[in-house]
């Protein structure tokens, strides 16, 4: 088992084959992890950086976890506590991090592109795991394995991601991730949030969120990311929340089920309402148990190694 690819910097560059590969190696993985010893000594004699200039707390726990469950040695480096607050490149951050014999790198940066960048001068194998408003490819394999596992074939099932796609790395990936699976997506927010031409990506737009709903077997809520606005796109949290939050009496008056899924953070009762993020037709915590598992996958392929472990 293998991946056409020496890095995952972004779903746009996979094949279907690789996503389903992907997705065959973390079913694997994610009945080690119902085990009452949750490892495989997979990459014990890997060594792993995590280097995050972003702040992060899910990816980067569901990253370390990933590593550690598959026996590799992990170090985490973060930007705020380095020498990059004194002005060293990336490049030369990498590389004395690679001198100590780290075999791969796990990168969220927020320029958009910097893992390609990386890509292009140091020899070990990227994961990026989210870079500025670009791609958050491991986020839109967990999403779409998510949707799997409960729809099986995504081929000809209609996804809504809905939210602020303008400023969401997470919306590109799960786009570029649904289309190769065959699935058809509309995207739905404030006309603001919606970047222009997004149509030419073979995505339908529809601004009314609950007539978005009402076309979607999935609806795949997204954040209002409010640190990466420039200028105020809309008046108020408590407006985008009446005209745009998904809450239970907008999914009761659908008449029909649709599978809910958010890639975190939550801002309860802005985009969701907790009702809707905790009832019984939501996955959310289904996703972050799934992150581990395809994590783990992602990492493995990576590797080079060829075998699955018992």
């Amino acid at each position: 088992m293998s991946l056409s690819v020496k890095h995952l910097l972004g779903i746009k560059e996979l094949q279907q084959q690789d996503i389903e590969t992907i997705f065959k190696t973390a079913d694997n993985f994610k009945q080690v992890l119902q085990r009452p010893i949750k490892k495989v000594p997979a990459l014990r004699d890997t060594t792993i950086a995590n280097i995050f200039f972003e702040n992060s707390t899910r990816t980067r726990t569901s990253f370390e976890l990933a590593e550690k469950r598959l026996g590799a040695d992990v170090v985490n480096f973060s930007a705020s506590a380095s020498s990059v607050s004194k002005g060293e490149t990336l490049i030369d951050t990498v590389n004395n991090i690679l001198a100590m014999k780290v075999d791969m790198v796990v990168m969220r940066h927020a320029a958009s592109g910097a893992p390609w960048f990386l890509a292009q001068h140091i020899d070990a194998s990227i994961i990026n795991a989210g870079d500025g408003v670009n791609e958050h490819p491991t986020q839109g394999l967990l999403d779409a394995f998510s949707m799997r596992e409960k729809f099986g074939d995504l081929s000809g099932k209609t996804v809504a991601i809905v939210g602020d796609i303008m400023h969401s790395r997470v919306a590109m990936s799960n786009i570029y991730c649904l289309q190769k699976l065959g699935a058809k997506v509309i995207v739905s927010g404030p006309p603001t949030l919606i970047p222009k031409h997004i149509e030419s990506m073979g995505v339908s737009v529809e601004y009314s969120v609950k007539k978005a709903l009402q076309q979607c077997d999935i609806a795949n809520i997204l954040r209002i990311q409010l640190e990466r606005q420039q200028k105020p796109l809309f008046s108020s949290l408590r407006e985008y929340a009446l005209f745009y939050g998904v809450n239970k009496q907008m999914l009761d008056s659908l008449n029909k089920e649709i599978l809910i899924l958010h890639p975190g953070p939550i801002n309860r009762g802005v985009e969701i309402d907790s009702d809707v993020a905790d009832g019984k037709h939501s996955v959310i915590l289904d996703q972050v148990e799934n992150g581990v598992a395809i994590r783990m996958a992602v990492v493995y392929l990576l590797s080079g190694n060829r075998e699955m472990p018992e």
